[in-house]
């Protein structure tokens, strides 16, 4: 009976870890955009991403010889597959083009709020209040950090409505990859909703070839490191978190991704921030921190709500608890 807790930690661990990686390897992802955009047009970027990710996860696949996921996750695979990966891709490279960084921040990062309802209302994960509390948190710091960056560029009603439409694409990808992931391995479930991904994008591929031909290298090299690991890597570390948590509170752990790329521009693009950027991104850790809080500290036996809130792991931590 002693030692039944024992993987308890040990799976926590893991996947905070997988989930870390997500955020620092998608916070990387604006920096090497900003670099890839100015040479490759949206849906060219898009491909060229997705075509270099597929290959990547394919081949990882074919070593592990995993082959294919449950037939009972083709339908999560390809609703994540079209709209996360293939439409959220396109539209938001888009939409950066059309607003500037601050307006686009502010915008995007509604999705986490939404991953939140739809899994409450699709997914029955419910609305613990302290995953509330936090991402009012840290929705309120990613709106400080889009003003204090707002008025260095345009914008227009075309980019605001593409940056929504890209924040609704991924809400609604994340929701439906969660069900997918119990009939598929985490690198299953990514590897072929990439290829989706990909076969959607397939209609830019004239635009690939031609904006190739004419970019520089820097611009090249940032397209594959998109779509080795803030792709490949980082996508296949969100699901295997995603598989042992709920949506909303993954959706909340993305609220670090604004200070990190704060942080990141600071470091490697010498852009000092202003006082207010960094107000707004410590306001967005201190929200994922109170989202996450619940986990970190454990399961009680004071919490009646912990059956609704929690997962198969969950229950399984109470039976040690108790025994």
């Amino acid at each position: 009976m002693m030692t039944t807790p024992a993987p308890a930690p040990r799976s926590d661990w893991r996947a905070g870890a997988a989930a870390c990686t997500t955020v620092v390897l998608w916070a990387s992802a604006f920096v090497s955009i900003r670099s890839a955009g100015e040479a490759y047009s949206p849906g060219a970027l898009a491909l060229g991403r997705l075509l270099t990710g597929s290959l990547a996860l394919g081949a990882l696949l074919l070593i592990r010889r995993e082959g294919l996921p449950g037939r009972a996750a083709w339908p999560g695979i390809i609703k994540s597959g079209l709209l996360w990966f293939g439409l959220y891709m396109v539209v938001l490279n888009w939409g950066e083009q059309q607003v500037d960084a601050g307006t686009a921040a502010m915008v995007v990062n509604i999705g986490p709020l939404l991953i939140a309802l739809l899994g409450a209302r699709l997914l029955g994960e419910g609305l613990p209040r302290r995953l509330v509390l936090g991402m009012a948190v840290s929705f309120a710091g990613a709106v400080v950090v889009g003003l204090s960056m707002s008025g260095k560029g345009g914008s227009s009603i075309l980019g605001v409505l593409l940056c929504l439409l890209a924040a609704v694409a991924y809400a609604a990808g994340v929701v439906g990859q969660k069900p997918a992931l119990a009939h598929g391995s985490a690198l299953q479930i990514t590897t072929f909703g990439c290829l989706v991904g990909t076969v959607a994008c397939l209609p830019f591929s004239g635009a690939l070839v031609s904006d190739a031909a004419g970019a520089p290298l820097s611009a090249t090299l940032n397209m594959v490191y998109l779509g080795l690991f803030p792709t490949a890597l980082a996508f296949t570390t969100w699901a295997y978190a995603l598989a042992r948590t709920t949506a909303g509170r993954m959706g909340a752990t993305t609220y670090a991704v604004p200070a990190l790329v704060v942080l990141m521009a600071w470091l490697l693009l010498d852009e000092v921030p202003a006082p207010l950027t960094i107000g707004g991104g410590l306001l967005c850790l201190a929200g994922v921190a109170v989202s996450r809080m619940r986990q970190q500290t454990g399961p009680t036996r004071r919490n009646p709500a912990r059956p609704m809130e929690g997962t198969r792991h969950d229950a399984e931590s109470r039976a040690a608890d108790r025994s």
